[in-house]
C-alpha cells in the first residue's frame, strides 16, 4: 500500500510553492487579455475555391499585417472567422486582401466591433460563473456528505474540495500569466470555458476519492485510525483517478499538438488544469482532511 497521507508534508510543500509562483505571476504579470476582454474586430468571411485554405495557413499569411490577437476559426460552409484587435476600417480592408492570395472572390460575411462594455460585460460575467461554480459546487459537496461519519463535518468536505479547485485555477491562471508575459500568449472567452471545465473534472475526481471515503468510514471500527481509513481509500481509488486522467491527458496532448492555433491553448489550459486536478484529488483535497481531523484532536486534549 502507497502511504499516500503519511507524505502529505511535502505534497503541502510543493502546493504551496507552486501557488505562490502562480500567484506572483499574476500579480506581476497579469493575463494577456484578447479581444473578447479588450475589444476589437470580429469579420467572418467566405471562400468560393474547391479546397479551403486551412486555418494555420490563414493565420501564417495574415500575420504579416502585424494585427493584434489575431485568431483565425474555421467554419460551415467554406467559412473562417476572424478576431483581431484593430477596429478601423483600413485594416479590414487590408485583411480581405491579403486572403484574396487564397481567393479572389473571397466574400465578406459580416464585421463586427466588440467595443469596450461589451468586452467589460463578458469580464464581468465571466468571474462571477466561476465564483459561483465554486460556490455551488462547495454547498453540493456540503450536503452531499452530510450523513458522514463524525470525524470530520460535511461542511469540512465541501471545504477540502474547494481548496483543491482554488489550488488547480489559482496554478492554471499562473501558468497562462507566465505564457502571456513570455511568449505573448492571450486569453480570450475560451480559457474561461477551460476553467469552468477544469473546476468539474477537479471535483469529480475529488468526490470518487471523498466517497470512498466515506464507504471505508461506514464499514471500519471505531478503533481504526481516521488517517489509515483514509490512506486506504487513496489506494483504492488511485488506479481509477491514474487511468482516468491519463486518457484524458493523451487527448488533450493530441489537441495540442494537432489542434491547430485556434484551440491549441484551450488544450494547454485544460491539460494543466487535468494534470493539477488529478495530483490535488490524491495528494491536497484528502489531505486536508486528516490535517483538520488530527487538529481538532489537539485541541480537544
Amino acid at each position: 500500500m502507497v502511504r499516500i497521507i503519511q507524505q502529505r508534508k511535502y505534497a503541502y510543500a510543493f502546493s504551496v510553492i507552486t501557488t505562490a509562483l502562480s500567484i506572483v505571476f499574476i500579480v506581476m504579470w497579469g493575463l494577456n487579455l484578447g479581444i473578447d476582454f479588450k475589444g476589437g474586430t470580429l469579420m467572418e468571411v467566405r471562400f468560393t475555391t474547391e479546397e479551403v485554405p486551412s486555418a494555420t495557413a490563414v493565420q501564417e499569411t495574415l500575420n504579416s499585417l502585424e494585427l493584434k490577437s489575431l485568431t483565425v476559426q474555421p467554419t460551415e460552409n467554406k467559412g473562417m472567422i476572424l478576431r483581431y484587435l484593430a477596429s478601423d476600417d483600413e485594416a479590414n480592408i487590408k485583411v480581405l486582401q491579403t486572403l484574396t492570395t487564397f481567393d479572389p472572390n473571397v466574400t465578406q460575411i459580416r464585421t463586427d466591433f466588440v467595443g469596450g462594455s461589451v468586452s467589460s460585460q463578458i469580464t464581468k460575467n465571466a468571474l462571477t460563473g466561476t465564483i459561483m461554480s465554486i460556490i455551488a459546487i462547495a454547498l453540493f459537496i456540503a450536503y452531499a456528505f452530510r450523513g458522514v461519519s463524525g470525524k470530520v463535518t460535511s461542511f469540512e468536505y465541501g471545504i477540502g474540495a474547494v481548496i483543491a479547485l482554488a489550488h488547480d485555477i489559482i496554478i492554471t491562471i499562473g501558468v497562462f500569466a507566465f505564457l502571456g508575459h513570455f511568449y505573448d500568449v492571450e486569453v480570450g472567452v475560451p480559457f474561461i470555458a477551460a476553467l469552468l471545465t477544469i473546476l468539474g473534472y477537479s471535483v469529480n475526481d475529488t468526490i470518487v476519492v471523498y466517497d470512498r471515503i466515506r464507504e471505508n468510514l461506514t464499514r471500519s471500527s471505531l478503533k481504526e485510525d481516521f488517517e489509515t481509513i483514509v490512506n486506504r481509500s487513496l489506494n483504492e481509488t488511485l488506479g481509477r483517478s491514474i487511468n482516468t486522467s491519463m486518457t484524458v491527458i493523451i487527448t488533450l496532448i493530441a489537441i495540442v499538438l494537432f489542434g491547430g492555433e485556434s484551440i491549441k491553448y484551450f488544450g494547454v489550459a485544460l491539460l494543466t488544469g487535468v494534470a493539477f486536478g488529478t495530483y490535488s484529488s490524491i495528494y491536497v483535497s484528502s489531505a486536508l482532511l486528516v490535517t483538520r481531523y488530527n487538529m481538532k484532536k489537539r485541541f480537544q486534549n
